[in-house]
This record gives structure tokens, C-alpha cells and sequence, in this order.
């Protein structure tokens, strides 16, 4: 599958499908599944039985996990842009191909 280029932490863009134009941080990365976890992105309802840690149960919103390929890395000035690797001395950093910052 290959190194994923955004990782947790990151704030995000969300580039296409149903989300267009959303931001948030980067709650999870599912590597296995291609997918992250955006906070506030993808909003979902989900029941929930009663149980030790939630003895109401009921309704609970949380995020649900969105495709990487939709997902664009925002610049410190808030520009989409796509990711880079490059070595600088003898450490591998990532870096906004945009404006080319170490990120």
C-alpha cells in the first residue's frame, strides 16, 4: 500500500466526495484501511447500549473514517497541498510541496 503522507495531529482539508471544503485535525490514521479519522468530518449517529462506561446508552454522534486519497494537508497559511519526503542532512523530513516548509 505504501507510506502514508498524512499522520496524526496534521489539520486537514477535505478535498472531495460528500465533506468538500471541511477542515479538522487528524484524530486516527487506519493505515491498514487507507482511512483517517477527522475531527468534526464525517459525522455519524451511532446506538448505543447501555453499558458500565455509558449506563443512559441512546444516540451518540461521533466521527466515522474518510478516505486519505480525500484528504488534503493545509499549510501553516492554510494553502492545500500535497507532501513530500526529502533528506536533510541525515534526517528524512516532510515538506508542503507548495510553499516548500518542513512540516
Amino acid at each position: 500500500m505504501g507510506k502514508l503522507k498524512i499522520k496524526s495531529g496534521d489539520t486537514v482539508k477535505v478535498i472531495a466526495g460528500d465533506h468538500k471544503g471541511s477542515e479538522g485535525k487528524v484524530l486516527k490514521v487506519l493505515t491498514d484501511k487507507n482511512k483517517a479519522i477527522v475531527e468534526g468530518v464525517n459525522m455519524i449517529k451511532k446506538h448505543m447500549k447501555p453499558n458500565a462506561q455509558n449506563p443512559q446508552g441512546g444516540i451518540v454522534e461521533k466521527e466515522a473514517s474518510i478516505q486519505i486519497s480525500n484528504l488534503s494537508l493545509l499549510t501553516s497559511n492554510g494553502e492545500a497541498t500535497r507532501v513530500g519526503y526529502r533528506m536533510e542532512g541525515d534526517k528524512k523530513v516532510r515538506f508542503a510541496k507548495k510553499s516548500n516548509e518542513v512540516i
